[in-house]
């Protein structure tokens, strides 16, 4: 069974890591489009209904990147079947040692 047939059976009591799945699917079925303008978006973390994002590259100074972030949150909202806060945090990604 596919991801969209699946998505119809979630609630909002998907398990954490189904919740991280879908999330996860749904950033990259956009990442194509962002690597073209030379960005990208990043999952940072998920506390509750809040899903924290970084946009990376062109994305950081996009004019646009409020339009890309409230299609992301409705297509995940589409995908979990509840509401959700997508929330852009500031900064590049941390590189680590």
């Amino acid at each position: 069974m596919g991801l969209k047939a699946e998505r119809t059976k979630q609630s909002s009591t998907a398990e954490p890591s189904d919740r991280e799945r879908i999330v996860r699917t749904v950033l990259d079925e956009i990442r194509p489009s962002l690597r073209r303008d030379r960005g990208d978006c990043e999952l940072v973390e998920i506390e509750g209904d809040k899903i924290m994002v970084r946009l990376t590259g062109a994305c950081m100074l996009c004019k646009l990147a409020g339009t890309t972030l409230a299609a992301i949150q409705a297509r995940l909202i589409e995908w979990l079947g509840e509401f959700v806060r997508l929330i852009p945090l500031p900064g590049a990604a941390e590189v680590g040692p």
